[in-house]
């Protein structure tokens, strides 16, 4: 089977239809041969995997939302105001603005020829600066391979002509693999579709360069991004080490510092030859 053409390719998640089965996660272990966490008793809802990590790259979160009605909910339902269930598969972003890729001091973290970010086991140095640096928290350290692991977009089944196994294993296509620009179109349609049906709420996280400089998996949702524990465009900033105004804050502290070490040295040396001719 042919490989898929070198265009960007990503993954648009609907979180509208997702039913919550979790069939990503374990078509994303199956194929990728995850181990996954040893069991948790959480006590988060119907969330027995917690976040993404090393063993985790499909994580679909449960939030439930109450109204404040005194904690009474009476025939529950999200359209008549009752009990609210918003589910979403959370996944790496592959952001065109990659903070993990631009932290990596080995270069092993890369683009590929699809557009999506890459981890490279043999260059990873398992430093994990990328780890602090990623605004998502996506990525983990795996201590049997001392390296850092996340999301490949299957990058293996890519170049064989197959979609991501998630996206495969998906029942209702919550998450729809393929070119960055027909999924973007496919997107534009089906917000349209829900704000026309009342849906006042519903937004496209992701799908311009507001957020990051545009991901490469983005998500149409049904309330605010903090909701989904995702930053907002107006807090989606990145970390001092990958922005011009980090990098000048850094040389103006940097010269400062050596200004203040200088004169510090010279007024010691002064100091010294007073004290010397005394």
């Amino acid at each position: 089977m042919a490989a898929f053409q070198e265009r960007p390719v990503g993954f648009f998640t609907d979180t509208s239809i997702c039913i919550g089965c979790k069939a990503c996660e374990v078509a994303c272990k199956e194929w990728n041969q995850l181990e996954g966490n040893k069991p948790e008793l959480l006590l988060d809802s119907f969330d027995n995997t917690g976040q993404l990590d090393a063993q985790n790259w499909r994580h679909v979160q449960f939030i439930e939302q109450i109204p404040d009605n005194n904690g009474v909910v009476m025939n529950p339902t999200p359209i008549a105001g009752g009990q609210a269930w918003l589910m979403m598969s959370d996944v790496c972003k592959h952001c065109q603005n990659a903070s993990c890729l631009e932290v990596c001091p080995t270069n092993a973290i890369v683009r590929t020829e699809y557009d999506s970010v890459f981890i490279q086991q043999d260059v990873c140095n398992g430093c994990r600066d990328c780890i602090s640096a990623c605004p998502y928290g996506v990525i983990g350290f795996n201590e049997k391979t001392g390296t850092a692991h996340k999301c490949t977009l299957c990058y293996d089944r890519l170049q064989n002509g197959l979609q991501p196994a998630c996206a495969k294993a998906c029942p209702t296509e919550s998450i729809k693999f393929g070119y960055l620009d027909d999924l973007q179109a496919a997107a534009d349609k089906r917000l349209a579709a829900l704000q026309t049906a009342g849906y006042k709420k519903a937004q496209l996280y992701g799908r311009d360069a507001k957020v990051y400089g545009g991901l490469n998996a983005f998500f149409l949702l049904m309330d605010e991004p903090e909701v989904y524990k995702l930053p907002s465009a107006q807090n989606a900033t990145l970390p001092s080490r990958n922005n011009l105004a980090g990098y000048a804050g850094g040389f103006v502290t940097a010269v400062v510092g050596l200004v203040a070490g200088v004169l510090a040295f010279r007024s010691q040396r002064m100091n010294e030859k007073t004290d010397a001719t005394r």
